[in-house]
C-alpha cells in the first residue's frame, strides 16, 4: 500500500523560507519520481515543481523558479522542497505526489499524471 506523507509547513513571514519534507511508508520511493503542488481553497491544484528517479532531471514552475529547489535524498527515502524569498501567494498547502520519470521529462503537471498523494502539509506566508 503507497503512502506518502508530508511535513514541514508552518507560519513563516515573508522573505521567510521552510523546507518541505516527503516521506514514503510502504514502498521504497526511489522507485518513483516525485511532484509537489499546492492548493489554495477554492482553487485549482497547481504544480510547483517535479524531480525524476534519479534527481538529475527537475522543474519548476514559473512562480517559484528562482525561489524554491526540489532534491532528493533516496537514502532517507525523502524528497525536500526548499523554498526560500516565500510571498503570501505561496501559502496554499502542499503535497507531494508519485509519478514517472517520462512526466517529469516531459515537464508536465498534469493532475492524472500522478497517482499517489500525501494528505498535505500548510504553509503559511504572513506578517
Amino acid at each position: 500500500q503507497l503512502q506518502l506523507v508530508e511535513s514541514g509547513g508552518g507560519l513563516v513571514q515573508p522573505g521567510g523560507s521552510l523546507k518541505l519534507s516527503c516521506a514514503a511508508s510502504g514502498f521504497t520511493l526511489d522507485y518513483y519520481a516525485i511532484g509537489w503542488f499546492r492548493q489554495a481553497p477554492g482553487k485549482e491544484r497547481e504544480g510547483v515543481s517535479c524531480i525524476s528517479r534519479s534527481g538529475g532531471t527537475t522543474v519548476y514552475a514559473d512562480s517559484v523558479k528562482g525561489r524554491f529547489t526540489i532534491s532528493r535524498d533516496n537514502a532517507k527515502n525523502r524528497v525536500y522542497l526548499q523554498m526560500n524569498s516565500l510571498k503570501p501567494e505561496d501559502t496554499p498547502e502542499y503535497y507531494c505526489a508519485t509519478a514517472s520519470d517520462s512526466t517529469v521529462f516531459s515537464g508536465s503537471f498534469l493532475y492524472a499524471e500522478y497517482e499517489n498523494w500525501g494528505q498535505g502539509t500548510q504553509v503559511t506566508v504572513s506578517s
